[in-house]
């Protein structure tokens, strides 16, 4: 790896770490709703006119289906669960438990590509529900039935996420993954839009939350998307992958920083299981 390829790597992983904490910002602000379409819908369309910009087609007629299973499952759904946890589970939560997503692409793999289920990968799996245990049942959540309804959620995002990296690999082999990015992200931006006029915001939009709201878009998705498309073109998947191991601590600094959310026992605990998990399924990054 060449140093610029360190520095995207970190790069990307604050970014992505960023994502979490304008989630908990925007959400209650505009609605999980509008906070996820509009996600979507501009990151979509930036990306759409850049790769107009250089003249890069995103033939919908051939690839328009793929676009829309592959934004439900890598976009729409876990986009829109991830802002209704926003409402009530900390930023450092939320990204802690996303680092699941690599254990249930291993068991996508498994079901749908025909992958073996070895003792390794099981004992992975269960180390990563036990991690997410630590922290639901550390004090860090109020013991209530949203918190206890936003953690599902996120885990129940990450399941869609593994599922596209699945559905990605059988069907997306002759696919540009700038164009995967754009298409898909504009397409499923487009479909949820009726959405939006059936929960609005819940308040005045002011400049500032406009101004956050396309902040947030162009750089954790469409900017965030290009960066990791060329780390994938010259690392490979394995080597680019090893930003999940970065995110959340990211995740845990923006949210003291930003939202003086406090970094608890419980937390550090159940995101170093977590982690130690994504080891046991991912195995170790080969050279």
């Amino acid at each position: 790896m060449l140093f610029i390829d360190y520095v995207l790597l970190v790069a990307l992983s604050a970014i992505w770490g960023s994502s979490f904490i304008f989630m908990r910002i925007l959400a209650p602000a505009l609605g999980p709703v509008v906070t996820a379409d509009m996600r979507m819908l501009i990151a979509g369309a930036s990306l759409a006119l850049f790769m107009r910009a250089i003249r890069q087609p995103l033939d919908w007629k051939k690839n328009g289906r793929h676009y829309l299973i592959i934004g439900l499952l890598n976009s729409g759904i876990p986009f829109l669960l991830f802002s209704y946890a926003a409402l009530h589970l900390p930023a450092s939560i939320s990204v802690i438990i996303n680092s699941l997503t690599p254990l249930f692409a291993a068991v996508g793999a498994v079901i749908w590509l025909h992958e073996r289920f070895t003792p390794r990968l099981l004992f992975g799996l269960l180390l990563g529900i036990a991690g997410v245990a630590v922290i639901r049942g550390g004090g860090t959540v109020a013991l209530d039935s949203m918190g206890t309804i936003s953690i599902i959620m996120c885990v129940v995002a990450t399941m869609f996420y593994g599922a596209g990296g699945v559905y990605l690999k059988l069907n997306a082999k002759q696919m540009s993954p700038m164009a995967i990015s754009a298409g898909s992200q504009l397409a499923i931006g487009l479909l949820f839009l009726p959405l939006v006029f059936l929960a609005p915001p819940p308040g005045t939009v002011t400049p500032q939350i406009a101004l956050t709201m396309t902040v947030f878009a162009v750089l954790c998705s469409a900017v965030a998307y290009i960066i990791y498309y060329r780390l994938m073109k010259i690392l490979g998947p394995t080597k680019a992958a090893t930003v999940t191991f970065l995110i959340p601590v990211f995740g845990f600094i923006w949210g003291a920083l930003f939202l003086d959310e406090s970094i608890t026992a419980s937390m550090i605990v159940g995101g170093g299981i977590v982690l130690s998990s994504l080891y046991f399924v991912t195995g170790r990054p080969k050279s």
